[in-house]
């Protein structure tokens, strides 16, 4: 009776494998998908200016502000995917991080999106960049200069 038993346990365990092993091939296919659909997403440039029209686009490109202006940075995307996190770190030219921010988006084709840095009291004078990230990974960065009047 022993031995049926184990037989009996040993040939369900054999027919189960396959089931297991077919659910885990099909989760890790899900995943590299998920993977795949985040790595055809691409940031296509970055452009910096003052005012942003409603398209979140930079309107009047420039490189050089004045202490108090509002810095607008337009990330121009190309992909799709359901969630990619864009992330800008504006830095001084000591390496100082002055402002970070993120947005979550969902892209499908060309996306804009806006993102800004302001100083109530100005930025002080000097060389800045902003480095723009994609799911954490750094992907481009622009110089700009902030000049006293």
């Amino acid at each position: 009776m022993f031995q049926s038993s184990r037989r009996l346990l040993a040939t369900l365990l054999l027919l189960a494998m396959p089931l297991v092993v077919g659910a885990c091939a099909k989760k890790t296919d899900q995943m590299q998908s998920q993977s795949s659909q985040t790595s055809q997403v691409t940031v296509t440039s970055v452009d910096l200016g003052k005012t942003i029209g409603a398209d979140k686009r930079v309107t009047d490109q420039a490189d050089t502000f004045a202490p108090n202006d509002v810095i607008y940075a337009t990330v121009l995307t190309d992909g799709s995917s359901p969630n990619v996190v864009l992330r800008t770190t504006w830095m001084f030219q000591d390496g100082q991080v002055v402002a970070q921010s993120e947005r979550v988006i969902a892209p499908n084709g060309q996306t804009a999106t806006e993102f800004h840095i302001e100083k109530p009291d100005g930025l002080p004078p000097g060389k800045y960049k902003v480095v723009v990230s994609l799911d954490g990974n750094p992907v481009q960065t622009k110089e700009f200069e902030v000049k006293s009047s």
